[in-house]
């Protein structure tokens, strides 16, 4: 038996490699299934073609150039069901026992055998905090789902790459008074290329007031201090989203005895042929591979996981 931990597209790919092999497996997701999809905005366009985030040979039509969100949790749905894969949702690993071959994961409800184990978790779980005052405070989201909520109330989105761009405009069409908060000079140059000069000319218009090289310092119930190259700067607020950015689940890494690199990146030690790490009988798949470095890896170029793993558990087993 081998344990995935993570039933998003990887962690999907890599239990219909398994079961390819004929090797007995079971998906181990602690919220639904492709999780951190669900938790994407509503109105997501992926950068990426439908066909680069296909898997299982199973084809992904989509009804535009770039897939939405929706499309993408239906199709997933779809290769699933199409594979009947063992997969337990809104189940949450706790922490593992043994060794190569005969570990014992134990969950919150429940314990299993496994000969191996894959961590396939992601980075979305896990938000950036800023370490700020206040930013506990009911008005401060990382995650956002919709535009509708921010309706005629001043927001602060922090963050310039993609998601705080995209943030940023739905809200204001909506009708929010929006203010942006970049760490550096610019937008990211990675922000989607159909959305960078949208979001840069309504800064350059003053539509969409913007900090550059700012921080925040302070979080209140009904304003936010900012430090600002000219100094502090305290503005009225309603709503603070922080797109800040994620990372992966150290905690898990950490329970299941994974070794992580020493530098800013984080990632876990493990071989680049294999994915096995420095815990024989352990692997990594997907986009966790890259640790802090969350934009080296994404679901196209990490669906080679899968059958990588898969074949050195066949030869190991």
């Amino acid at each position: 038996m081998v344990i995935i931990i993570g039933a998003g597209p990887i962690g999907l790919a890599t239990g219909i490699a398994l079961q390819e092999k004929n090797i007995p497996f079971k998906i181990i997701e602690r919220g639904c299934l492709v999780n951190s999809l669900y938790h994407y905005p509503t109105n997501m366009t992926f950068f990426s073609t439908s066909d680069k985030l296909e898997i299982g040979n199973v084809p992904f039509i989509s009804h535009g150039s770039k897939p939405t969100r929706a499309e993408a949790l239906e199709y997933y749905r779809r290769v699933a069901e199409h594979y009947e894969l063992p997969v337990n949702l809104y189940e949450t690993v706790t922490s593992m026992e043994g060794e190569d071959g005969n570990f014992t994961v134990k969950t919150d409800k429940d314990e299993y055998k496994a000969e191996k184990v894959i961590v396939a978790s992601g980075f979305y779980g896990q938000a950036n905090m800023m370490g700020v005052p206040g930013e506990d405070l009911p008005k401060v989201k990382h995650y956002y789902d919709e535009p509708h909520p921010y309706a005629w109330q001043k927001v602060l989105v922090i963050g310039g790459g993609n998601s705080g761009a995209d943030v940023a405009l739905e809200c204001w069409r909506s009708g929010a008074d929006v203010t942006m908060l970049l760490k550096y000079d610019q937008i990211k140059p990675s922000v989607k290329y159909w959305v960078k000069p949208d979001i840069e000319n309504r800064i350059k218009n003053e539509e969409i007031p913007c900090f550059f090289n700012s921080e925040v310092k302070e979080i209140r119930e009904k304003e936010v201090v900012i430090t600002t190259p000219d100094g502090e700067v305290t503005i009225e607020n309603d709503f603070v989203l922080a797109m800040t950015g994620y990372h992966p689940n150290y905690e898990l890494m950490e329970s299941l005895g994974v070794e992580l690199t020493d530098d800013e990146k984080c990632m876990p030690v493990h071989d680049e042929d294999s994915l096995e790490t420095s815990r024989k009988g352990v692997y990594v798949a997907g986009v966790v591979c890259g640790g802090m470095d969350t934009s080296r890896l994404f679901i196209e170029n990490s669906r080679v996981h899968a059958e990588q793993i898969a074949s050195h558990i066949e030869k190991s087993i």
